[in-house]
């Protein structure tokens, strides 16, 4: 047996263990999962109005380069502001294809990196960003929230890509190496916000609020941010406890509530094989996914390995894995 086959009948077998245990757990477990909506892990403020292009070329730190806002707003244009991070980018990547195939650089940048608002895509599996696009692009995968433009766009640009151009920009982001972008800090009070379109800024001189229930993630530099820049920083804020929390969850299960993370992601939850890293990501990204595979609105096939896993989870819970997984390197 040579070593693909050998590799493909362990994940396989291990996805069946998972599989049994997820619905042993759950069956062994009274429903304790709440239906309360993270409103917070969803910012929509659709009529939100950015400053206007002021025509003047703009700069980021350790670059070159130069864009104006114009260019930046561009979603069939990549302001490429570090060249050498990355190999050549596909023209799916870059440019896209007029009129609806967007490209996938101007959203989830040049080098992978995303943002709170979307998805990191640096090092995942090719297969498995291959079958997002054609979940997105039959309506099994969907969203819980409000009708935010990155999920929107996202489906639009699935019907309109081509196979090729789908396998071109799986292949480009799979093979690029995440680097860690995302601060985690437990607190009980954070610097006041507001919702720009889809993310939560900082106000300046606005002093600080409760944190409660919830994670703020934000740009350290919203100018570097919003600019499309790949090494862009952020800082998620997180109830205090909620890490040692998640990490619990993650490595033991909670005694039955789910499983193991490791027992699908691996036991460095980078993943394996067309199963996700999930080390790293952000946090109110997995928040996100977490509730929509949970009401159902994510339904593809690896959505359905996650569904037992995802029954008992509370509010709270998802908080935790959120915190603990977005601490950890990627």
């Amino acid at each position: 047996m040579n070593s693909r086959m050998n590799f493909v009948l362990v994940t396989l077998v291990s996805l069946a263990v998972a599989i049994t245990y997820h619905h042993n757990a759950v069956a062994k477990t009274p429903a304790s999962a709440t239906d309360q909506f993270p409103a917070w892990a969803y910012p929509w403020a659709p009529d939100f109005k950015p400053a206007p292009d002021d025509g003047i070329p703009k700069h980021v730190p350790d670059s070159d380069a130069a864009f104006t806002i114009t260019q930046e707003r561009d979603l069939f244009f990549v302001p490429d502001w570090h060249p050498a991070d990355h190999p050549p980018m596909p023209e799916a990547v870059v440019h896209g294809r007029r009129p609806d195939a967007r490209a996938c650089g101007s959203c989830h940048r040049a080098s992978g990196t995303g943002g709170p608002e979307n998805a990191s895509l640096a090092g995942l599996p090719a297969d498995y960003i291959v079958q997002q696009m054609a979940d997105f692009k039959s309506g099994a995968r969907s969203f819980a929230g409000p009708a935010r433009s990155p999920i929107t766009l996202m489906i639009a640009i699935a019907k309109a890509a081509t196979d090729d151009e789908v396998h071109a920009a799986a292949g480009y982001f799979s093979a690029l190496k995440p680097t860690p972008n995302i601060k985690v800090v437990e607190t009980d009070n954070v610097p006041k916000t507001q919702i720009a379109r889809m993310f939560y800024t900082t106000l300046p001189d606005a002093g600080m609020e409760p944190l409660g229930q919830r994670i703020v993630e934000v740009p350290v530099d919203m100018a570097q941010f919003e600019h499309r820049d790949s090494r862009a920083q952020f800082t998620a804020y997180v109830p205090v406890g909620s890490v040692a929390r998640g990490e619990a969850l993650v490595k033991t299960g909670g005694s039955g509530k789910t499983a193991p993370c490791a027992t699908c992601h691996g036991p460095d939850l980078r993943g394996v094989g067309p199963i996700p890293r999930i080390a790293g990501r952000s946090p109110s990204y997995l928040v996100r996914q977490l509730y929509d595979i949970r009401k159902g609105k994510r339904a593809g096939a690896s959505a359905e390995l996650m569904k037992p896993t995802v029954a008992n989870l509370t509010h709270d819970d998802m908080i935790a894995l959120g915190a603990y997984l977005g601490s950890l390197q990627p």
